[in-house]
């Protein structure tokens, strides 16, 4: 199996699963339907096309920054000016990165790679005000999609990653694969993105942790101040 990376990073995302009237929640990572989706539009597919290429792909993503949840009030007006819509409370994710991984035949992987360098419509990181920064494709490498996430370098800000540990935990959530027992399950299975008729099914997740170096990290304060080891046996009291 290969695997297609994304790193997903903006000043602002949204990936919501069971958003509905005026509640527009938002998932703390990246769902499947939003980045099959944003696939599907690199392609060029309209919302009525089927999916039939893009729905058997396995589907994973490391939370590498988890930003922070913004809500944002909304109101708006019918077109003639004298009726006022129901206020809406929409939700974003501030200052996120993430590392997507989506696993399947490289021929089709390495046809998705150049599409979403060259999109043929516009991406957008779950909603249309979402715009990505930085290149968003980071190539197709061998491997399952497990494999791929514990060994990718962590993608967070500079910022964060100096003020750091030499090695950060950080949270996968990931496809089960069959027979596994899954964590939970998501709405966020995309079936069909057509506007009169959309559907998605349920997705099983298993979450999981992996530990990845930090080259810009710092020694935990106790460590370096013992010369790079931590005491065995710390007694605050020993200097009195």
């Amino acid at each position: 199996m290969s695997v297609l990376l994304l790193r997903l990073a903006g000043p602002l995302q949204s990936w919501g699963a069971t958003s509905r009237f005026t509640q527009r929640h938002t998932e703390v990572a990246p769902t499947k339907s939003g980045v099959i989706g944003m696939l599907a539009a690199a392609r060029g597919l309209r919302r009525t096309d089927p999916l039939t290429e893009l729905l058997s792909l396995d589907f994973g993503v490391r939370i590498d920054q988890p930003g922070q949840v913004l809500r944002d009030f909304q109101v708006a007006r019918t077109l003639d000016g004298r009726h006022s819509m129901p206020l809406t409370h929409r939700y974003y994710l501030s200052d996120a990165v993430f590392l997507a991984a989506i696993g399947g035949d490289q021929r089709l992987l390495d046809g998705l790679h150049e599409a979403v360098r060259r999109p043929h419509f516009p991406l957008y990181l779950g909603r249309r005000s979402c715009p990505p920064v930085a290149p968003v494709t980071l190539g197709v490498h061998p491997g399952t999609v497990v494999e791929v996430l514990d060994d990718w370098p962590w993608q967070a800000s500079k910022r964060l990653r100096e003020r750091g540990e030499l090695t950060v935990p950080l949270e996968v959530l990931s496809d089960a694969p069959p027979g596994a027992e899954a964590a939970e399950t998501l709405p966020d299975q995309p079936v069909s993105f057509d506007p009169a008729h959309r559907q998605y099914g349920w997705r099983a997740v298993v979450r999981t942790r992996v530990v990845v170096p930090n080259p810009d990290g710092r020694p935990p304060v106790a460590a370096a101040a013992s010369g790079g080891h931590a005491p065995a046996d710390h007694d605050p009291f020993a200097s009195l």
